[in-house]
């Protein structure tokens, strides 16, 4: 799930369509565990498991107190990054997180990683992402996404520091 920026609290939910986790499905671990910690309406679980991977996932954990699963494969809500960020720094538990590219050029997130940059990768989605909006609890397509995203890796050391899909 992804929560935009102000112009979007209306409704500011928005799930992640199934080519997004299906791109980089080689480079997820088929061996581990995945903790999809902001499962919006289930979408991404979903999708995860028909890829074949085992999910664990539940709306009504809260991912500041809960720690599950060997690896995070998510759409971190985007109004409330930073506090994700040093959340998953502090678990310590690798991680692919779909942000918008410009979260790399932050001073929050270049002091976050500063000394842990050898742990970080990039992968370079083909084209933007256009993510699904939630309309009466159900996701729809929308073709109005404005900024390009990024996967980022952390502590996946078989996936190279930057790669392009």
């Amino acid at each position: 799930m992804a929560n935009f920026n102000n112009n979007f609290q209306i409704n500011d939910e928005y799930m992640t369509p199934f080519h997004v986790w299906d791109d980089i499905k080689h480079f997820i671990p088929n061996d581990k565990i995945i903790w999809e910690c902001f499962p919006g309406t289930g979408l991404s679980k979903c999708h995860l498991e028909q890829l074949g991977f085992n999910v664990v996932s539940d709306k009504d954990d809260d991912f500041y107190h809960t720690n599950k699963g060997d690896i995070i494969i998510t759409n971190p809500p985007f109004s409330d990054i930073k506090n994700v960020i040093e959340r998953l720094i502090h678990i310590d538990k690798p991680f692919i997180l779909i942000m918008p590219c410009s979260k790399l050029t932050t001073q929050y997130f270049q002091q976050i990683f500063k000394h842990k940059s050898e742990h970080l990768s990039i992968i370079i989605p083909k084209k933007r992402v256009n993510f699904l909006k939630v309309v009466n609890g159900k996701p729809q397509p929308t073709n109005s996404c404005n900024f390009d995203c990024f996967y980022y890796c952390y502590k996946m050391p078989h996936i190279p520091s930057i790669t392009f899909l």
